[in-house]
């Protein structure tokens, strides 16, 4: 069962290192795509551009929750090379267009064994040698563009294309997966067509495949399927290589056409590979770091993943295919999508913010264009569509953090609008009127995930109340942060925890304090955890929740209790998503992510030095199996990043940031305004992990709090780090 999996966790035998090897000279170098490929990281090898649409990569499995991302590090066959991918997600989707080179004779299902030892993957870069299809497969991309390079060893080299093909839950979803299937064979070098697919959203896919040998012979293959995605063999006269380019567009062939035209014109592989490369190490090279190289490999695979989305989905024109299926035109000429937000709000975005600030005007328009054509703003989008996976309207801090820090193209009366009818009208999993009249969601009304949809939209009203007041709107500055603090209405001073409530105001009666809840399976008043996890989800006023508590000392024994406390019970439905456990603390999952520098602001940041460290020893491997939860499109790197670096947003909109512990002796972030922001942990070891003193530019910072300012004004971040707490 998927729901014991936590509480065994610290015994599964890891998998060996990957041993990628490193193919280049700059940071580049360090990136191990392998991390996270098995266990539940849910990362996959492939050649990846930044932010592309594209993901050429290997296909190892279709059907499940272990095949989010279509790969699983430990399978001995390849079923093909498909097109595009997701990065740490909980649900499958993508994988389309799946290509299986082969030469001489081949297996009936064409798929193929392979040389482990073969296997290597760096920033924009995959190859593999097939042993039974007798081929070397290599891949790369441009952000619109995957680029196949096969050298055949055998004659008859072919190619298996299957376009039913992608990730999903279940067998039927896989038979049901493709609606509408155009297939054209234009010429002896292109094929083009339209795929109408429904996975986790029903989408459009407009393509082009180019190859640059003639095509001798095309076939459909029959293997009794009813499904409408065709599979055919695509033949060549005896080549020894044989390169294929394929191009995505949402709008149109044309589109698609554009796109590789734009992007590559010409055959050479090498080029497009290189560039590629250039392109990822002018993001990784932005925060230089020294240390070991399992360090480095750690901190540079962790923004590499982070890099991986928001896709820019739009056409090399700007058009793109929004959420009501229309297609529209970018005034910024991009369209961000893939937008994990109940995920990246708490350090992904913050992070952009730090080493990418160029790109968050275009990812914030881009949720701002979505509110306008949905009614509200995003909650997870996956190629302009809605998912409506999770809870909350987490859009919200990452356009509030966007306009308190003063990002330039950001229209702010316009996005403050579209935050406050977002949080002010009812809309898929959210009733405001149930939630303002109550001032909290009754669980008797909203059944699933009650107690939990309290505590995330009460930090999102805190969110828009900052920008509120930020633009002189003090009624709603007073409203917002009215409810706010609706959090307290939720919480249950006899247990001491956040406990659900009918809308007659009695506490849910038994309350089992550990069961685990999932909308989707079991239901429950929590999102993928319990009342234990959920407790502490107050990032924007942690002194009311002490106050609730009896004040610091019993905040201290409570915060205590949870990572000590390793009650296991019995579990009906999935739980996967909650790893990473330390007591009763689940690192593999987000809603955790910023407990353990609670202990800090209430006076005991050795206790969170200890605790970050034990998380980097225990759930940030340099192995396959090196990540205890879904990385969540760069979630769980950004905390690593963050932590590494010494330092959290517990709340981004705050502009705040909370001092732990370095993990790494030294770091420079190259800002983009062209100041160098630098962090130096003195004397830092295996034992000296406590901080004894912190100074930003030769000051003592002795409330253990640095801000967004203190960074982007440059200087040195000091820590004098001790074995002494």
């Amino acid at each position: 069962m998927k729901g014991i999996i936590p509480f065994l966790f610290s015994i599964v035998v890891l998998v060996s290192c990957s041993g990628n090897k490193r193919v280049s000279s700059g940071v580049g170098q360090y990136v191990d795509p392998f991390i996270g490929t098995t266990y539940t990281g849910h990362t996959f090898p492939g050649a990846v551009y930044p932010l592309g649409m594209v993901q050429p990569g290997p296909q190892t499995g279709c059907i499940g929750w272990d095949y989010c991302a279509g790969y699983r590090y430990e399978d001995t066959l390849i079923w093909g090379f498909s097109q595009n991918r997701l990065n740490g997600t909980g649900v499958p989707d993508m994988g389309d267009i799946l290509i299986m080179p082969f030469s001489g004779e081949v297996a009936k299902d064409f798929k193929s064994s392979y040389l482990k030892d073969s296997e290597v993957a760096t920033p924009g870069y995959y190859t593999v040698d097939l042993i039974d299809n007798s081929v070397k497969v290599e891949l790369t991309a441009t952000p619109h563009v995957a680029m196949h390079r096969y050298q055949f060893e055998k004659k008859n080299p072919a190619l298996y294309i299957n376009f039913q093909n992608g990730s999903v839950g279940s067998q039927q979803s896989y038979d049901n997966r493709v609606i509408r299937a155009d297939v054209q064979i234009e010429d002896e070098y292109t094929i083009t067509g339209y795929l109408r697919v429904k996975a986790w959203v029903e989408r459009d896919i407009f393509y082009v495949i180019k190859f640059d040998k003639p095509i001798i012979a095309s076939e459909d293959v029959e293997d009794g399927r009813a499904d409408k995605g065709p599979r055919k063999l695509i033949r060549f006269a005896d080549e020894k290589e044989v390169q294929v380019k394929v191009a995505f567009s949402m709008v149109s062939v044309e589109g698609a056409k554009k796109n590789l035209d734009s992007e590559v014109k010409h055959w050479d592989f090498d080029v497009v590979k290189k560039n590629t490369e250039n392109k990822w190490e002018e993001y990784l090279s932005r925060i230089e770091i020294e240390g070991n190289d399992e360090q480095k490999t750690n901190f540079y695979t962790a923004l590499y993943h982070m890099l991986i989305q928001p896709n820019n989905i739009a056409d090399i024109d700007g058009q793109y295919r929004g959420v009501l299926d229309s297609v529209a035109q970018s005034p910024f000429g991009a369209y961000y999508s893939t937008l994990s937000l109940w995920d990246t709000y708490r350090a992904a975005h913050p992070m952009y913010t730090i080493v990418t600030p160029e790109l968050v005007p275009n990812m914030v328009n881009s949720m701002l264009l979505h509110a306008e054509s949905q009614g509200y703003l995003p909650v997870w989008t996956l190629w302009g569509k809605e998912t409506h996976c999770m809870i909350g309207n987490h859009a919200v801090p990452v356009i509030v953090e966007a306009c308190l820090k003063g990002f330039p193209g950001i229209d702010q009366e316009r996005a403050y609008n579209l935050i406050k009818k977002s949080l002010t009208t009812s809309h898929f999993h959210y009733k405001a009127d149930v939630y303002e009249k109550y001032g909290y969601f009754p669980f008797d009304i909203v059944t699933k995930e009650s107690v939990s949809l309290t505590l995330e939209c009460a930090y999102d009203d805190y969110c828009a109340a900052q920008l509120a007041k930020k633009l002189g709107k003090d009624d709603d500055y007073a409203f917002f942060m009215k409810r706010a603090g609706y959090y307290k209405n939720v919480f249950d001073k006899e247990t001491g925890l956040m406990r659900g409530k009918d809308s007659k105001g009695q506490w849910r009666t038994p309350f089992d304090v550990f069961h685990l809840s999932h909308a989707s399976t079991v239901g429950g008043d929590y999102t993928e955890g319990n009342s234990w996890q959920y407790t502490w989800h107050v990032q924007q006023d942690i002194e009311g929740l002490t106050e609730l508590m009896g004040g610091t000392e019993k905040m201290i024994t409570k915060l205590d209790s949870l990572f000590v406390i390793e009650q296991v019970v019995d579990q009906t439905g999935f739980v996967g998503d909650v790893t990473g456990l330390i007591g009763q603390y689940a690192h593999g999952n987000e809603p955790s992510h910023h407990v353990v520098y609670m202990y800090t602001l209430l006076g005991k940041n050795s206790r969170t030095a200890e605790l970050v460290r034990e998380i980097f020893d225990r759930f940030y491997l340099s192995k396959p199996d090196g990540l205890c939860g879904n990385d969540d499109c760069g979630q769980m790197s950004a905390w690593y990043m963050f932590s590494a670096l010494g330092f959290y947003p517990v709340d981004p909109v705050s502009l705040k940031y909370v001092i732990g512990a370095p993990q790494i002796p030294q770091a420079k972030v190259k800002l983009q305004n062209g100041k160098v922001f630098t962090m130096i942990a003195h004397n830092l070891s295996k034992e000296n992990k406590y901080v004894k003193t912190v100074k930003i530019n030769g000051q003592e910072v002795k409330d253990y709090i640095i801000t967004y300012d203190d960074i982007m004004q440059g200087g040195t971040l000091e820590f004098e780090m001790s074995d002494m707490h």
